[in-house]
């Protein structure tokens, strides 16, 4: 006797969503930590590549700003979501 084969019905695929690189925690740490670890992060990156950071410090508002202006990096998008800060920072 022959087995029936049937067929599954083929899974619907998921939609992708574009998910950017997952965020480099640093939080709880205080001034100068955030903005000296970013630092290190940004010089071992190739141009190009995206970094995001999320702080817990209200001083980085300031800190991370001033980094980016030294480095000639961009900031591409920053936000706030109850204490957390995040950055998202574009090695030039």
């Amino acid at each position: 006797m022959a087995k029936s084969r049937t067929k599954k019905a083929a899974a619907k695929p998921r939609a992708k969503v574009a998910a950017g690189p997952a965020p480099v925690n640093m939080r709880g740490l205080k001034c100068p930590l955030p903005a000296l670890k970013t630092r290190k992060l940004l010089s071992r990156m190739s141009a190009g590549e995206l970094l995001v950071i999320e702080c817990t410090d209200p001083l980085v508002t300031i800190d991370i700003p001033n980094l980016i202006r030294e480095t000639g990096d961009a900031i591409e998008a920053s936000g706030r979501k109850g204490r957390v800060l995040t950055f998202a920072i574009r090695k030039k």
